[in-house]
């Protein structure tokens, strides 16, 4: 995967790494995001597609990610987050509008359960807290073209697969 898409996969959780871990505060997580649109909006210049793969947290993104990503597209660009409700998508969509980019949304669906034993299993300075998931999981919208998306592709998580 690292030779395909070396450089074309965003996630927000990667500018939160510091030398000691990823640290998190609200300040940080507000930087993180800006600093992962922009690099969004760079990557879209030369981009085949844009793939939002989203979900709840620990449903395994990442994980489809790793085992999808040598598939896709040459110059893919992907996008690895929760995104859970339409309103979470909107800058992503207009981002690849303005490339004239094509987007396909990747749902990966688990159990609340699913998500909160696979978040337990994450490192400290990884996981979740529990509310957190909790309110995520509450806001989960179902991706749909009629928001801009081209293709959306449904996935649902294996029940014995690792964090992602």
């Amino acid at each position: 995967m690292q030779s395909v898409l070396a450089g074309r996969i965003v996630n927000p959780d990667d500018y939160l790494e510091t030398p000691a871990g990823r640290v998190f505060t609200a300040e940080r997580s507000h930087q993180a995001w800006e600093q992962a649109y922009a690099a969004v909006d760079v990557l879209l210049a030369q981009a085949s597609r844009l793939y939002l793969v989203m979900g709840v947290q620990g449903a395994g993104k990442s994980s489809w990610i790793a085992r999808h990503a040598a598939g896709l597209q040459e110059h893919a660009v992907i996008f690895d987050a929760a995104l859970p409700a339409r309103r979470h998508r909107e800058r992503l969509l207009t981002l690849a509008r303005a490339h004239d980019v094509p987007v396909t949304a990747v749902f990966v669906q688990a159990s609340l359960d699913e998500a909160l034993s696979r978040n337990a299993a994450r490192t400290a300075d990884t996981m979740v807290p529990e509310h957190a998931l909790r309110s995520v999981f509450a806001m989960l919208e179902v991706p749909s073209v009629e928001e801009g998306i081209d293709t959306v592709i449904l996935h649902r998580s294996a029940s014995n697969g690792a964090a992602e």
